[in-house]
């Protein structure tokens, strides 16, 4: 295979709003720079970039693809197509993490979506310089103008138009390059030089070509101050000018281009290729990362293939029958096949194995990987956020950071016995997909499955099934409901029983009250040996047992003291096993008397929604027996933090309802605070879901 030097590789992640085109874009990409041979379609279900089998049968990205093409400038581009669906947006994390830069989807139909602004966040959030692309011109509803007029005023000063459509009587004319300053309509799939609009023409237009020509000079000016110069003094830039004005405004972040495509009919493909050649940095340009040694210094490594290798995980697959995959990004040096290198992440040394590029799902050979490419490596002991290197330079990258998971459920085998099958299976799947935990909660001995909501949810359950042969159950997650009591009472204990040899005899008094503990606390205050101190640890070990089951509904008791302050033995009757049941008799006794009730956990809230729906929420908290303790403005404008209260049992579905009132942009903690008396109106049903019957 052909080999790049990082000067001549493109790393490029497409990330924005679901169903904005980013998969059809893929696909045009590879289709018109001659790397497939065919166009696909995401509803045929035969594009690239999109080939499990629960892509297909949705119609859309699940997983972060890698495949490649070759520019006519000569230049090897990574393309990684991410989904946009909130549930898999660890897998957009992990496209633009190992990008060089993002091209963020704009459907020219439903313009700006929440997904638009989250991938323009994520990229600058990493450093990485941001084009927007207008898709879907060729639909009826397009609407060029108004999106161009939405990206303005949503992101700012820093979008500056690179190729516009030349729109009359509602039909695309040409597209103008404002760089070249030149139009081109497209002829049986080519585009073909045609005039500039006449002033009739640009009229009608809601931007005139003119304007939007002083709006790029003016942009380019920005990033220097021998344009600005220029620019002052009525100059017109140069085309190379513009080219390198804009190319380094990208990369700074003062300039954020936008162009627009039909990948439908492959209009504006070509040009967008040109801009990927001219505009978009290379990995010798911006993919400096600062690491940290051994012994905790900070390191700056830069993207030179003369330096000691260094690499980091972003992505892992593991596939049934290739084995893992772990997909690497090149900072510095070049990887090879059977090279030692050293995990920096774990301290271990490991071999690298067999080395390939993607074209989809379609392996190729590689023999070596230079700095700033993107490859794969197969069957390798490493995970996702691991770093590698050479053993003479060790340099640990720090890890990407993932949403935490809302959406939890409990997960159980459909036949029993596969519970170590599924336990295996979930290890694996955790291996890929860092927004998921799989853990038992000891409160209620349920194995809770933790996603980003109901479709990776499906999507996990589906690959249980399909890939690792394993049927699974899921439910709402049981609460861990406690039970308490709310007075002093003394009871006694008596067990008593003859059965022909020596009998069983044990007889105790004890003080039940309230206290502040999740522990049982026990004291004795037994006067004048009327029971002998060698059956305490007896009386004691009743009572540990008995607390762990209630007797309203059978949960643990929390916040008791038990007082043993007298009671009777027999010298040839009494032993420990008649004490310890003794205990467990006045327990059950002194429970009844001690005005039991039930507890339920009380979680602590912090929810981040757009400020018009802070209204919405508030009520939605006050129907779930919430209490609001405060809002605060957040650090990201337009945005309020609401810090509540809310009882756990009513928060099983807040994170689909929490995407539905906010369109995705709302966020959420939320963690166990403490326990309180449940209302009486709900105790009934509690104790009839989860009564135990001897």
């Amino acid at each position: 295979m052909k080999k790049y030097d990082s000067t001549k590789i493109k790393n490029i992640a497409i990330a924005g709003h679901a169903g904005s085109g980013k998969t059809s874009l893929t696909e045009a990409l590879l289709f018109k720079s001659g790397a497939t041979d065919r166009l696909g379609k995401v509803l045929d279900g035969n594009t690239v970039s999109d080939y499990y089998p629960d892509e297909i049968s949705r119609k859309c990205s699940v997983y972060t693809s890698l495949s490649s093409l070759e520019t006519a400038g000569g230049f090897k581009v990574n393309l990684l197509d991410t989904p946009g669906l909130f549930d898999y947006e660890g897998e957009e994390i992990e496209g633009i993490f190992a990008s060089g830069c993002v091209l963020i989807t704009v459907s020219a139909k439903s313009g700006v979506k929440v997904g638009t602004h989250k991938a323009y966040e994520y990229a600058k959030a990493m450093g990485k310089p941001a084009v927007f692309v207008v898709t879907k011109l060729d639909d009826d509803n397009a609407n060029f103008n108004n999106v161009l007029t939405e990206l303005k005023s949503e992101f700012g000063p820093t979008v500056c138009p690179v190729v516009v459509p030349v729109i009359a009587d509602r039909k695309i004319v040409s597209y103008v390059n404002l760089i070249e300053m030149k139009a081109y309509k497209y002829e049986n799939g080519s585009a073909v030089e045609t005039d500039m609009p006449t002033a009739e023409v640009s009229d009608k237009m809601e931007y005139r070509i003119d304007g939007l020509r002083e709006a790029v000079s003016e942009a380019v000016a920005e990033t220097d101050e021998e344009l600005m110069d220029k620019f002052f003094s009525g100059e017109s830039f140069t085309q190379d000018e513009l080219v390198d004005g804009i190319h380094n405004g990208l990369n700074n972040g003062m300039i954020t281009p936008v162009v627009c495509v039909s990948a439908a009919t492959l209009e504006g493909i070509d040009m967008l290729l040109k801009e990927i050649d001219l505009l978009l940095p290379a990995p010798s340009e911006k993919d400096a990362m600062v690491g940290e040694t051994a012994g905790g210094d900070a390191m700056e490594i830069t993207c030179s293939e003369s330096d000691p290798m260094t690499a980091f995980v972003f992505k892992t697959v593991a596939d049934p029958y290739v084995g893992k995959m772990s997909f690497m990004k090149v900072f510095s040096g070049k990887l090879t096949p059977n090279k030692e290198v050293v995990n920096a992440s774990t301290g271990t040394t490991e071999k690298v194995g067999k080395l390939v590029t993607l074209q989809g799902k379609k392996q190729i050979d590689v023999t070596e990987a230079g700095c700033g490419d993107i490859v794969v490596a197969v069957k390798m002991n490493v995970n996702t956020n691991d770093t590698i290197c050479d053993a003479g330079r060790v340099v640990k990258f720090a890890p990407m950071s993932f949403p935490n998971p809302g959406y939890k459920v409990s997960v159980k085998a459909s036949k029993q016995g596969d519970e170590s099958k599924i336990a295996s299976a979930m290890a694996r799947i955790m291996e890929e997909d860092r927004t998921i935990t799989y853990e038992l909660d000891p409160s209620t001995n349920e194995m809770i499955l933790s996603t980003l909501g109901g479709l990776q949810l499906d999507s996990i359950v589906g690959s249980l099934e399909n890939t690792f042969g394993v049927k699974v159950v899921t439910d709402t997650p049981k609460i861990s409901y406690r039970e308490t009591i709310r007075k002093k009472v003394k009871v006694q204990g008596r067990h008593k029983k003859q059965s022909g040899g020596h009998g069983q005899y044990g007889d105790v008094w004890i003080e039940f009250e309230p206290c502040v503990s999740d522990e049982l606390i026990f004291e004795e205050k037994v006067f004048g040996g009327a029971v002998p101190k060698n059956f305490f640890p007896a009386v004691e070990k009743g009572l540990q047992e008995s607390i762990r089951h209630g007797i309203l509904a059978g949960f643990p008791v929390v916040g008791l003291k038990a007082i043993l302050v007298d009671g009777s033995y027999h010298p040839v009757d009494s032993s420990e096993m008649a004490f310890k049941m003794a205990a467990s008799i006045a327990y059950k006794e002194g429970m009844k008397q001690a005005d039991p009730i039930l507890l339920e956990p009380i979680g602590a809230l912090n929810v981040l929604v757009p400020d018009e729906n802070t209204g919405d929420m508030m009520g939605e908290l006050n129907k779930r027996r919430g209490r609001v303790l405060g809002m605060n403005p957040a650090e990201k404008k337009g945005m309020t933090e609401i810090v509540a209260e809310v009882p756990m049992a009513e928060m099983s579905d807040f994170t689909l309802l929490l995407r539905q009132v906010t369109q995705g942009q709302g966020t959420f903690t939320f963690e166990k605070a403490r326990y309180e008396p449940l209302p009486a109106n709900l105790v009934a049903d509690v104790i009839a879901k989860n009564a135990v019957t001897d």
